[in-house]
């Protein structure tokens, strides 16, 4: 088999996201909030029927992490780096898995998926209300990624081939052992491992996990939600500039090299901590009737942070792709590439 001639690799949730315009009924029904994500729990079984049944969704190739890759690729292919990324995830033996791997490989990405033949591929129903979303993650299948999945001679030539990485917080309720096996070959090999904590439940209910994984990341990324618990659960305060200088100083596997903390905060600055100092960049804002969906906004922002990081650009550079490739999405429904890329590195 050919080396994967490659640099980024992604591994975490693939997921189809079954997304819709719903009424406030809908969200008061199964006790959501906007702009959140959760694990679906018994009581949120049924809306993923509901959906199909009354609201005509849309069925988009998700999953964050795999949607961070999407858009790098997007991105990086407009700039004659076609092909130049891989992404590891669970899917299940059938139709929405199909779904899952042919929209990812027609985005440039090399797939290759763990495949359980017993288990449904994960669904993430996507409520759109207002131009916010909720989203409630039905893993199944991607709940089942294993790391005997990395030791084939196909694996190891994807990640071994792979010069920086990428997995969204969701992956540390799935397999953590698999993320460390990925990030000791980073470390081990001067390479650059991106962590995001994705979600504030991920914070709250899976501390131990973010700790043993924040240790090796060169990259955090998050959300002001998301930064504000771990600020909250770590007694770090309630200043975000603070929370992440905290953050950015704490353990780090790979002492040579400065963690870079970002936290992205909507339509408000972007904050950066590194090297005990702050940067904030603000984001150009969209007109209110151009806002289509803020779904994918964040894994767009760091699709195009990666896609910038791998052309050697500095953070600011990397920063302006990443909220060029967020303003992008907000106005498709979903994480859609609908045309060609515009944005040259």
């Amino acid at each position: 088999m050919a080396k994967f001639s490659g640099s980024l690799m992604g591994m975490g949730n693939p997921l189809l996201d079954i997304s819709a315009e719903v009424p406030q009924s809908v969200l008061d029904k199964y006790d959501v909030k906007m702009d959140n994500a959760i694990l679906a729990e018994e009581k949120h079984m049924p809306i993923y029927k509901e959906l199909v049944d009354s609201y005509s969704p849309q069925y988009i190739a998700g999953g964050a992490t795999q949607n961070s890759i999407r858009v790098a690729q997007w991105i990086m292919s407009a700039n004659g780096k076609p092909n130049n990324s891989a992404y590891m995830g669970c899917v299940g033996d059938d139709e929405f898995g199909k779904v899952l791997e042919k929209c990812a490989s027609d985005d440039g990405v090399r797939v290759h998926y763990m495949k359980d033949p017993t288990t449904p591929t994960g669904t993430c129903a996507v409520l759109i209300h207002g131009g916010e979303r909720s989203l409630i993650a039905n893993l199944s299948a991607a709940n089942n990624f294993k790391p005997s999945h990395l030791d084939t001679d196909e694996s190891r030539a994807i990640y071994e081939g792979a010069t920086l990485y990428y997995c969204a917080g969701f992956f540390l309720t799935v397999s953590v052992e698999s993320l460390v096996i990925v990030a000791e070959h980073a470390n081990a090999n001067g390479k650059t491992f991106c962590l995001n904590l994705s979600a504030p439940f991920i914070v709250d209910f899976f501390g131990d996990q973010v700790a043993t994984a924040l240790p090796y990341a060169d990259y955090l990324f998050c959300n002001e939600g998301e930064a504000a618990a771990y600020g909250k659960k770590h007694g770090y305060g309630e200043d975000l500039r603070e929370v992440a200088l905290k953050i950015a100083s704490s353990e780090k596997k790979n002492s040579s090299r400065p963690r870079t903390v970002i936290f992205t905060q909507g339509s408000s600055s972007t904050i950066v901590a590194r090297d005990g100092k702050v940067v904030e960049y603000p984001v150009t804002p969209l007109p209110k009737e151009d806002l289509v969906d803020t779904n994918g906004a964040g894994d767009a922002f760091v699709g195009g942070f990666l896609a910038a990081l791998l052309a050697e650009k500095d953070v600011g550079g990397c920063v302006e792709a990443g909220h060029w490739a967020a303003r992008f999405i907000i106005q498709q429904s979903g994480c859609t590439l609908s045309k060609p890329c515009e944005y040259k590195l």
